[in-house]
């Protein structure tokens, strides 16, 4: 080993991640993403809501690493882990192997990066705390990021919450 790191870029969540730090840093009341979908059953569709249980929900990520990016969430606002209930850790921990089954039937990734936020600092500008399922295919970077603050994402929101939703009802 050459003792060389190599870095994986991200460079277009860059605005997203500034437009949160800022309203942070100014003391802006922050509404939270989670707790406005959890409020709103009837604005699934539109905010992406792929599934509720009695205490979590599952949500596509608006900002995704890549196709199928989802997260999910306590319908309660919780923002240390220690003051998630049981059932709450018990009811995302059933919605991730839903999820990751469901998702190896839609999507066919060949593997998952799976991990939890936990802080406003953590990831996705929220304190609310989530779970974010990544499906990864092998191969699935890209060398547009290099050039340009684009990543290229080879299907609409809408089409994977359309054919995630129904294998969901089946």
């Amino acid at each position: 080993m050459s003792g060389k790191k190599d870095i994986l870029w991200a460079p277009w969540r860059h605005s997203y991640i500034l437009r949160n730090i800022k309203s942070h840093k100014k003391g802006k009341k922050h509404s939270c993403f989670l707790c406005d979908a959890w409020a709103d059953p009837k604005s699934d569709p539109s905010k992406y809501v792929l599934m509720r249980t009695d205490k979590v929900l599952v949500i596509l990520n608006r900002f995704p690493y890549n196709n199928g990016h989802l997260m999910i969430a306590p319908g309660r606002h919780v923002e240390d882990i220690s003051k998630a209930s049981a059932i709450e850790l018990q009811e995302m921990t059933a919605a991730m192997q839903t999820m990751v089954s469901c998702m190896k039937k839609v999507l066919n990734p060949h593997g998952f990066n799976i991990g939890m936020n936990i802080g406003f600092v953590s990831g996705a500008g929220e304190r609310h705390i989530h779970l974010h399922i990544v499906p990864r295919w092998t191969g699935d970077t890209n060398f547009m990021p290099i050039f340009t603050p684009t990543k290229v994402m080879s299907q609409s929101l809408k089409e994977v919450y359309t054919q995630l939703r129904k294998a969901l009802k089946k």
